[in-house]
């Protein structure tokens, strides 16, 4: 079982809550001593600015989120990290008693109980090498990929749990980016020997992969025959919900510089591609961009799941309202999100409600691509403070100002998001390339309370919603969040007193 908490405003005279407001916390303090290894080279390999994934559950059962980190530490390094949470905001890490140091090149982390046990798994996506990681209590994990069927013959960005034939046991869905990670040619400014990484549009797609779960840790490659195969792109994140309401869990794929992936789960096995006709394949202007991370959750309280994503500074941060019917509008200018963005680059992000006022907010994890773009996009800046967008009753969203977040200028990437003090306000963990990972604790005032749902492991999409008179509020259960990351204690949203 996992726990989804909802904090719900019903009462009609509940005062405004404050702006959110966090407090970074040391790694001297917390324990939580991590620094994400890109192995950056000379010849500016695109993979090398993709690391980043986090996952946040409870791995050992025991009311507290630990935390994992993918590593992209080379291929003759082991560096995947395992913190376990001991209360009150303190790690210790445990990644060689677990078994999670893991091989090759990690990007993303996904977690989820696979095989029903009441133990979360763990799956890890990375360069042409994935990792399947059954949890086997007592603190153990044991490396299940060989014999699972799961292959590695992909440059893997990120993975998502998830029931698509509704069987109770989870599949796993994998986003996929180029052709190749070998890629050697130049770009930038020879002459000026300012050499930069190369324009997304010299890796050649690639499908993403579906593997149905076929119980006893074995899975069935169904890439193919489920229409999933038939579309190529450059996957960099994964969401799930049911955005047409037929009972049915859908996928949302972005894509780096092509149109984004929608696809429609047709309940007999098999998936349309949708996006261009629902409303979320390009923002208005019918242009593709460097879409990033995404969230897919319900940010008006309308019990409609919306689409939020994250690209690059000058692209803005696409939200896609959700109008019912199967249909979405491009919001990102009429939700103030568009002026908000553009000098943004972001990568994770997600709907969290950071001040329990009963609407979600929106995070991003920012910084730019490329490490010199400074010296050839005059005013873009590399290393950017992380965001955070305030709620304004569904409608409009504005700026937070938080002081501490403004002040933490990084090359952030991943991102998780729990209440990781169990003090009923979410807190934000973020990785940074080649420094120390950032914990923020949530230190917001609200006179609003919070509720904690158990919803079961393969419940993917499950929908908790809490009525007062005419008021309601919604969550949904998801695992895949912004960018390569997952969080399984997902608190958002809280009720009045």
């Amino acid at each position: 079982m996992f726990r989804l908490s909802i904090a719900l405003c019903l009462a009609t005279g509940s005062a405004l809550a404050e702006m959110p407001r966090f407090q970074k916390i040391p790694a001297s303090d917390s324990g939580l001593r991590f620094t994400l290894a890109n192995s950056p080279t000379a010849e500016k390999r695109m993979i090398e600015t993709m690391p980043g994934g986090i996952a946040a559950f409870d791995f050992d059962n025991d009311g507290l989120i630990d935390i994992f980190f993918a590593n992209g530490a080379g291929l003759k390094k082991s560096a995947n990290r395992l913190f376990k949470n001991e209360g009150g905001l303190k790690f210790r890490d445990v990644t060689a008693t677990a078994g999670l140091s893991g091989e090759g090149y990690a990007i993303g982390a996904v977690a989820g109980d696979f095989d029903n046990d009441g133990l979360t798994d763990l799956f890890v996506a990375g360069d042409r090498h994935n990792l399947l990681y059954r949890n086997s209590g007592h603190g153990k994990f044991e490396d299940i990929t060989a014999k699972s069927g799961i292959k590695s013959d992909e440059w893997s960005i990120a993975g998502g749990w998830f029931d698509y034939d509704a069987d109770g046991l989870l599949d796993l869905f994998i986003a996929n980016y180029g052709r190749d990670t070998q890629e050697t040619r130049y770009c930038g400014d020879a002459a000026k020997k300012l050499r930069i990484y190369c324009h997304p549009k010299y890796f050649a797609p690639r499908p993403n992969q579906l593997y149905r779960n076929l119980g006893g840790g074995k899975f069935e490659d169904v890439t193919m025959k489920s229409g999933i195969g038939a579309h190529k792109g450059r996957g960099m994140s994964i969401a799930f919900a049911d955005y047409d309401a037929d009972g049915w869990i859908d996928i949302f794929v972005t894509n780096d510089n092509l149109a984004n992936f929608l696809f429609r789960n047709l309940g007999n096995g098999k998936f349309e591609e949708t996006a261009l006709l629902a409303g979320v394949a390009l923002l208005d202007h019918g242009k593709p961009i460097a879409s990033m991370g995404a969230d897919f959750r319900d940010a008006d309280n309308d019990g409609r799941p919306d689409i939020t994503v994250t690209a690059l500074s000058g692209e803005t941060f696409p939200f896609f309202r959700n109008d019912g019917g199967g249909m979405f509008h491009d919001a990102t200018f009429a939700s103030k999100i568009g002026p908000l963005s553009t000098q943004r680059a972001g990568w994770a992000n997600a709907w969290i409600d950071f001040n329990n006022d009963g609407w979600k907010d929106l995070f991003s994890a920012n910084a730019h691509v490329n490490d010199l773009v400074e010296q050839f996009e005059p005013g873009v800046t590399y290393k950017q403070a992380n965001s955070v967008f305030v709620n304004q009753n569904g409608k409009t969203f504005v700026d937070s100002q938080c002081p501490a977040l403004a002040a933490a200028k990084a090359a952030h990437r991943g991102a998780a998001f729990a209440d990781f003090d169990n003090d009923g306000r979410i807190d934000v963990v973020v990785s940074v390339l080649g420094e120390p990972a950032e914990l923020w604790r949530n230190v917001a005032e609200s006179a609003n309370a919070w509720l904690d749902v158990k919803v079961p492991s393969n419940q993917v999409g499950a929908t908790i919603t809490i009525t007062a008179g005419d008021k309601k509020q919604w969550n949904i259960y998801s695992p895949a969040v912004g960018y390569a990351s997952t969080c399984l204690l997902y608190t958002s949203d809280a009720a009045d007193e």
